[in-house]
């Protein structure tokens, strides 16, 4: 049976709230600033000097992270004009602008590194992403992120993730069921765990387990969980997990594989049918993407 192809479908942009936005950029500044303020902005530059200047990048990539980046110049002073050049998932080359500041030098400067460290770390998490994207863009498989993120950071870091095309697992332990080996462990078996948990949660949360053997696959498919994550499984045995949930369940169950997934793997595994491969290489190995502010005296 073909396998429908989800990819046509087009995604509306990912999203963050202004209220998370602003709480993130706020505590930023105020860690950046401490008690006195830049001191060396104040002691160098007078209070009324103008600038302008422009955020560029220094390599190719994928743009994520620029209204972070905004809120921060406007937070240290509403009057600054940011003129956005790019929007997020854009990609992007070398010496682009990506964004024009002008008003106040010393404003300027006390936000540039909070603009920046959110847009270095989060266009590079969304840059990585678009390789593992595209490396497995021949299949209907998704790279998804995890729960592996920098504390205080998740929302940014998986939003990152969508502006590199990739997809987005639970968000924390609360909006999804993930039964893992632990948790099996002290449950007694897979099967009992998928049904404790369906008779747990209400029918809008989705239930997912891992299993590392076939035995535990073929057993845990007949409860029916809505997806299975496939742990440390080699590729052969993958290719055996989704004929047999096509052989018993027409591949209604979601397959999701993890384990050894990096950018030299992905492709194999995205090729033995899987619906999902997820990995913390995106969120947590990713190089941060360069980016500088350029600055010219008015």
């Amino acid at each position: 049976m073909a396998r429908k192809d989800t990819k046509s479908i087009a995604a509306l942009p990912a999203h963050l709230s202004p209220i998370l936005i602003e709480d993130a950029v706020r505590a930023a500044l105020l860690e950046d600033l401490g008690h006195a303020g830049d001191i060396t902005s104040n002691a160098t530059i007078a209070p009324n000097a103008k600038a302008k200047c422009v955020l560029a990048t220094r390599e190719n990539g994928i743009l994520s992270g620029i209204e972070l980046a905004e809120a921060a110049f406007r937070a240290i002073d509403p009057k600054l004009k940011f003129t956005a050049k790019a929007k997020d998932g854009d990609r992007v080359k070398a010496k682009q602008v990506v964004a024009q500041i002008e008003g106040n030098a010393r404003a300027i400067l006390a936000a540039e590194r909070v603009a920046l460290n959110y847009l270095m770390r989060m266009s590079g998490i969304a840059t990585y992403t678009a390789q593992f994207a595209d490396t497995i863009a021949h299949t209907n498989a998704k790279i998804c992120c995890t729960r592996k993120t920098i504390p205080g950071h998740r929302a940014f870091d998986k939003y990152a993730v969508k502006c590199g095309g990739g997809s987005n697992h639970r968000f924390g332990l609360d909006d999804a069921v993930l039964i893992k080996d632990n948790h099996i462990a002290v449950c007694g078996s897979p099967a009992k765990a998928v049904e404790r948990a369906r008779a747990y949660v209400g029918h809008l949360v989705k239930v997912e387990i891992e299993v590392d053997t076939l035995k535990q696959f073929k057993e845990v498919l007949t409860a029916k969980p809505d997806v299975v994550l496939l742990d440390n499984m080699t590729n052969e045995q993958l290719v055996k997990a989704v004929a047999q949930n096509q052989k018993d369940n027409g591949g209604s169950v979601k397959l999701e594989a993890s384990g050894n997934v990096n950018i030299d793997t992905v492709k194999a595994i995205s090729e033995t049918g899987v619906d999902y491969i997820s990995t913390s290489k995106i969120t947590m190995a990713s190089p941060t993407l360069d980016l500088g502010l350029d600055i010219k005296i008015k």
